[in-house]
């Protein structure tokens, strides 16, 4: 005995309901969508409110002006973006990033002879704020790296390399793969590497040690010391301790430099 077939009424009955069904879904997806637009118009009106209010702590507070930073995040503001328009006007804070910036590229100038452009950000931190003054608006490390941020328009000279639970700062365009992030990592605590030590650490082969080695010592980021006891160390100038002990001002530090 054969099934009876399903009717083209059926049919029609189901694509009808199908049909309502979506356009329905599209009618609260739109709602919905609209809601989210007016809560976000509020959000954006609450936040200008709040910048307005609070400006003055936003300029001179820095962990003030990273919670800030973080409000305007969750609603796409980018308050960096321009050095015009609303929050220029109220705050500021383009202008800061930018004159921010270029102390950055000076410091980082006045010391590349001596650390081949890397510096750690709390060595790069100290740099700036000793070069500002007593007198002159407070930086956090956080706003360092939202000012680096901004350099990277200047080319691919300027990167933040993490390096264990700090970070270094890159001032020269030298093209570092993960492989010489990883060997940066590892020279973290004595501020010196050997190839015996990334073969152990990192199970690499010689060959491919020695070629990272090789280019961190081309890009003047490594000096190597060839008297060492047993075999050759690999410095990295931007991790000494002691070179920067000597509290050396950027003014000072280009007197002399090549």
């Amino acid at each position: 005995m054969h099934r009876r077939g399903v009717g083209a009424g059926a049919i029609a009955k189901k694509k009808l309901a199908e049909a309502k069904y979506k356009e329905r879904g599209n009618v609260l997806a739109e709602d919905q969508l609209v809601q989210m637009s007016k809560q976000l118009e509020m959000f954006k009106t609450n936040l200008e409110e709040f910048a307005s209010k609070h400006k003055q702590e936003i300029r001179k507070n820095p962990q003030f002006r990273v919670q800030f930073q973080d409000m305007c995040a969750t609603i796409g503001v980018d308050p960096l973006a321009s050095g015009k328009g609303f929050w220029s006007e109220m705050l500021g804070v383009g202008d800061f990033y930018y004159e921010l910036g270029v102390q950055i590229v000076e410091v980082c100038l006045a010391l590349k002879h001596q650390n081949g452009g890397l510096i750690t950000l709390a060595e790069l931190h100290q740099q700036v704020l000793k070069g500002r003054g007593k007198l002159a608006q407070d930086v956090s490390q956080d706003d360092i790296i939202r000012a680096i941020k901004k350099l990277k328009v200047l080319g691919s000279g300027f990167g933040i390399i993490p390096v264990g639970g700090s970070y270094l700062v890159q001032s020269v365009p030298a093209e570092l793969n993960m492989d010489h992030t990883v060997v940066l990592q590892l020279a973290e605590k004595k501020s010196y590497v050997t190839v015996s030590e990334i073969r152990s650490s990192l199970n690499w082969e010689k060959e491919r040690a020695i070629h990272v080695l090789e280019h961190l010592l081309k890009e003047g980021l490594a000096w190597i010391d060839s008297q060492a006891g047993g075999e050759p160390q690999y410095w990295l100038p931007a991790l000494f301790s002691e070179l920067y002990s000597q509290q050396i001002t950027p003014d000072e530090s280009m007197v002399g430099a090549p």
